[in-house]
């Protein structure tokens, strides 16, 4: 099986040392680069299938490299994990926003560091389930086999998070989906992290579907779930 390719952004030499081993140990190829304005030009080079980025580093963060690399047609999809000592709630919200689809304060744990990369990549490289291959709900339709949402017809851009977390509820309108339940079968996590994880995700997909955002309907304490009816906005 073909090695899996990282990325690991961080303006620390004993960081990015100390990634680059844990992960080479577990049969990734690895590259790290020091200089924040250089990496977006490696990221490019290098066609990475995941990156890990520092948030604070001079001359840009890695805020702004997820938001550039999010608007590159080839790395849109790439998987981020930010890395930072920047783990207060506000910041993992904004880093959970800007595109990012995990985030790890420091001091960290390489194992679950590890554990995370390798839950992310068996995600996306799981065979894709028996499904509808085109779901309908109000003006929103999804279609699994083109891996496309439109809403009233114009085409929404999603990520590959915010796409199955979708399809998943649609799947199963009118059913609440609890935030441990969506954290499982969307993150693959089966222990328990930030559930504010799925928050973000799902205020990040309502305005993205903009007038079709009432269909979620948030379950307080519990989670999300399709309506069988559009809320009033």
């Amino acid at each position: 099986m073909e090695k899996k390719k990282i990325l690991v952004v961080d303006d620390e030499p004993d960081v990015t040392d100390l990634v680059a081993y844990h992960l080479k140990a577990k049969g990734f190829h690895v590259e790290a680069i020091n200089d924040a304005t250089a990496s977006i030009s490696k990221a490019r080079n290098y066609q990475p299938d995941l990156l890990i980025l520092d948030i604070m580093m001079p001359h840009l963060s890695g805020i702004q490299i997820c938001r550039i690399l999010r608007t590159d047609n080839k790395l849109a999809k790439v998987p981020i994990i930010f890395l930072t000592a920047k783990a207060e709630p506000h910041d993992r919200i904004e880093g959970l926003e800007s595109g990012a689809d995990d985030y790890m304060g420091k001091p960290f744990s390489p194992k679950e560091l590890v554990l995370r990369v390798e839950s992310i990549l068996r995600r996306l490289a799981a065979p894709k389930e028996a499904v509808s291959a085109k779901l309908h709900v109000g003006d929103i339709l999804l279609e699994s086999d083109t891996h496309r949402v439109t809403v009233r017809g114009a085409l929404l851009e999603l990520t590959a998070t915010e796409f199955k977390l979708l399809r998943l509820m649609m799947e199963r309108q009118g059913r609440v989906q609890t935030r441990e339940h969506l954290l499982l079968n969307v993150w693959n996590y089966s222990t328990e992290i930030e559930t504010r994880t799925v928050d973000t995700h799902v205020r990040r997909l309502r305005e993205k579907l903009g007038p079709e955002a009432g269909w979620i309907e948030t379950i307080r304490g519990v989670g999300y779930r399709i309506a069988d009816k559009k809320l009033p906005a």
